[in-house]
């Protein structure tokens, strides 16, 4: 598995986690309006969010959205050992698949991931820079498919 560009992915995150909340939010607007199926995956105490506005303004979902920045910021951390993190993205594709995540829908994810980071950073987001991110999340979906396979 070739390694991404460390440099660039560092450099790229460093805007973003500065507000993770509010980039966080960008990308899972941008999944909802792609793949409006998973919306009622997200259930808080047996309540159905009746929109996407809905769901990511509830402070559940908000505490989602930490969770998943703070994964990306790990992967970024790891990124020149992502070998490290195997068991613990196993782990979390096992969650994921135990709450009826398809797989696919990884997809949609990593779509929006690049869609926030192109909204974030502009012309500064190049074509180097998308290709290194694309790698990093192929890389972190497939320790995360294990989960789904699983072993």
């Amino acid at each position: 598995m070739e390694r991404p560009e460390p440099e660039l992915i560092r450099q790229s995150w460093r805007a973003v986690s500065r507000s993770p909340l509010e980039h966080g939010t960008v990308l899972f607007a941008r999944l909802f309006d792609l793949e409006p199926d998973l919306l009622p995956l997200f259930q808080y105490n047996c309540r159905q969010f009746s929109s996407p506005e809905d769901c990511l303004s509830s402070p559940e979902f908000l505490d989602h959205i930490r969770k998943v920045m703070l994964v990306i910021d790990t992967a970024v951390t790891n990124v020149e050992d992502l070998s490290s993190l195997e068991e613990y993205l196993a782990g979390l594709g096992k969650k994921h698949r135990a709450v009826g995540v398809k797989l696919s829908s990884f997809s949609t994810v990593g779509e929006s991931l690049l869609y926030m980071l192109e909204k974030c950073l502009g012309p500064a987001f190049t074509p180097a820079m998308r290709a290194a991110w694309s790698q990093l999340y192929r890389a972190v979906v497939q320790a995360m498919s294990r989960g789904w396979d699983g072993e």
